[in-house]
């Protein structure tokens, strides 16, 4: 189902070979082609080995349909790519502000996954809206008074069943909790149903063929609202269909969905009595006596939504059209002491290392056309590391201020928020390596170019992996471990060490080597070279023994060659080193985590296609 919303608040429902909707049903050709809508229809039922019905499913490579091998991600973008050129033909151009609804449950698998269906079908990159929220954002467009602070359980039921407990919060509703069974749906109740048209042989359905088993679902919609149908089915003669047969199929769905409406009540740790309401939406939510076996157990009479297949597509929309009143006011975090810390470690070590570096450099040939400097680049460089760190220390913080002032609805959203903070640090940290690099300039009277390389080139490869993440934090691929402000938090350990190594070391190259001080200017140059190595190690590796085992030569080495040629080698190597720690934390927090997601979602959330569309 597809909605074309537009600018003055109205909508209205895209049709497809005159109907209202879309099939997601696919068929395949013997030359791959995958045909859409009721020539899909129409041809599945002369070859049901290539027709399929549900082509939702994430899958990997090529998949076999018939005698036809084909990309299984091109069967899934052939009905978004049908319905993207119906709402351009209506437009009259491409449509830039996409939705594409889907269960709260999806993990980031299956929402990377329909994205890249999305794109393939040529639509813009999508803003995924779940199902729950969509139907939430519906009831309130549609007059629903549900106050802030109060919670709702919106039961999706389609080819499965998605229970939901939402709080409304200022900002708009947030999932408290969702469990999902693939076998409590429209489903089981073909099943059940298919059972009694043949006689008490439970055959599956993948034994009857694709083409009759949709051909049982039309039957089952059909007797929502008449006593009786004739079905097809494949070599045999047409079988009557009646309620009955389907109020025994549903019995134990119904009975199925009710009960996890009270165990997802009891995992967002809420009781029945402070609910405001439980709204029946998807494809199945007119299952006879649904609404009388959930009030049975919850005491609550559940509503069952007009237009129960609709509301999610219609409510994505409404979700959108939230965003074109008053930006809605965003809290600015206070970072507690520790976040404070990691901001501030870097940013006074920058200042401490530019400081030194500039206070303490040797002029020669000052009033001959030789003159030149001698500067401790490696110093030089780390204090460009620290700045740009510090400035992506607070990224969450620049994040919210920005929000508060932005009028665009993506950018008030949590992904959002951090996406445009991580962005904003990496500007303002690049900028002030590069005022860096042009105060020295003036401040020495040379030309600019060899302390923008200094300063520039060695922050590059750690701006990149930022700009990573500000790509996985604006499409919501995945929240880190810890959260966002945790992930971008510098090694403070590291920094310390390795800024009190550095200005040891330079202490020592450029200090008055009084013979009293000369032993002691010596050990302070040593030592530099320990802790600048320690720092190298802290931001290499996390475990405790790793550190232990690597510190003990890297910092005796970096004591032994203390100088000023080998600072520059300091320098570079801690900009390494840190953005190999950078680029560890992205692999092992975001993109292969080791951990699962800690939504509260049943076991097999992920094994079925999605109960509801949009």
């Amino acid at each position: 189902m597809a909605v074309l919303a537009w600018a003055d608040g109205s909508s209205s429902t895209l049709s497809f070979d005159g109907l209202p909707r879309l099939p997601s049903a696919v068929f395949v050709t013997a030359d791959g082609d995958v045909w859409t809508g009721q020539r899909a229809w129409q041809a599945g039922g002369e070859q049901p080995s290539s027709f399929i019905p549900v082509p939702r499913r994430p899958a990997d490579g090529d998949q076999t349909v018939g005698t036809t091998r084909v990309d299984a991600l091109a069967l899934a973008a052939a009905p978004l790519r049908r319905v993207a050129a119906e709402a351009e033909r209506i437009v009259g151009g491409p449509v830039r502000d996409v939705r594409l609804v889907v269960p709260a449950g999806w993990g980031p698998r299956r929402r990377t996954w329909m994205r890249q269906a999305a794109h393939r079908a040529g639509l813009a990159q999508p803003r995924l809206v779940e199902a729950p929220v969509a139907v939430a954002e519906h009831l309130l467009a549609t007059g629903v008074q549900l106050r802030v602070g109060t919670f709702i359980v919106v039961c999706d039921v389609g080819l499965g069943a998605e229970v939901t407990v939402l709080r409304r919060g200022a900002a708009g509703f947030e999932v408290l909790a969702t469990l999902s069974d693939p076998a409590a749906g429209g489903n089981a109740v073909d099943l059940g149903l298919t059972a009694a048209l043949t006689a008490g042989r439970d055959l599956p359905l993948d034994a009857m063929g694709d083409w009759a088993a949709e051909t049982i679902r039309t039957a089952k919609k059909t007797l929502g609202t008449h006593p009786a149908v004739a079905v097809p089915l494949a070599g045999q003669a047409p079988v009557i269909a009646t309620s009955s047969m389907l109020d025994q199929a549903a019995q134990p769905v119904v009975r199925r969905v009710a009960e996890l409406v009270g165990k997802t009540t009891a995992a967002a740790e809420l009781s029945v009595s402070d609910l405001a309401g439980i709204y029946c939406v998807g494809g199945s939510a007119h299952l006879p006596h649904l609404a009388t076996v959930v009030a049975e157990h919850t005491g609550i009479v559940p509503t069952v939504v007009s237009d129960p297949e609709f509301v999610a597509a219609r409510g994505a929309a409404d979700a959108g059209a939230a965003g074109i009143g008053p930006p809605v006011a965003v809290e600015v975090p206070v970072p507690p002491v520790r976040r404070a810390v990691a901001i501030a470690v870097p940013g006074f070590a920058s200042l401490a290392l530019i400081g030194q570096c500039l206070l303490t450099a040797e002029r020669n040939g000052a009033f001959t056309v030789h003159y030149w400097v001698r500067l401790n680049w490696g110093e030089f460089t780390m204090a460009a590391v620290f700045a740009l760190l510090a400035c992506l220390g607070a990224g969450t913080v620049l994040g919210s201020l920005i929000a508060t002032r932005s009028p665009t609805p993506s950018t008030r959203t949590e992904g959002g928020k951090v996406s445009v903070g991580i962005l904003a640090a990496v500007s303002l940290g690049t900028a002030i390596a590069g005022l860096y690099a042009v105060v020295a300039s003036q401040y020495f009277g040379l030309p600019v170019g060899r302390f923008l390389g200094w300063a520039l080139w060695p922050i590059t490869p750690l701006a990149v992996i930022a700009v990573a993440m500000a790509v996985v934090a604006a499409r919501q691929w995945r929240a880190p471990h810890g959260g966002w402000s945790a992930l971008l938090a510098a090694p403070t350990g590291s920094i310390f060490a390795a800024a009190l190594g550095m200005g040891l070391i330079q202490y020592s190259l450029t200090a008055d080597r009084w013979p009293e001080l000369v032993l002691w200017i010596e050990i302070a140059g040593r030592v530099g070279g320990l802790l600048l190595g320690v720092g190298i190690v802290m931001a290499l590796v996390t475990p405790l023994m790793f550190r232990l085992i690597l510190s003990a030569p890297i910092a005796v080495i970096s004591a032994a060659i203390v100088s000023g040629q080998a600072s520059r080698i300091f320098g570079v190597s801690y900009a390494v080193a840190v953005t190999g720690w950078w680029a560890a934390r992205l692999w092992t927090r975001i993109i292969r985590p080791a951990t699962n997601d800690p939504a509260v979602v049943a076991p097999t959330a992920d094994a079925g296609p999605p109960s509801g569309g949009g």
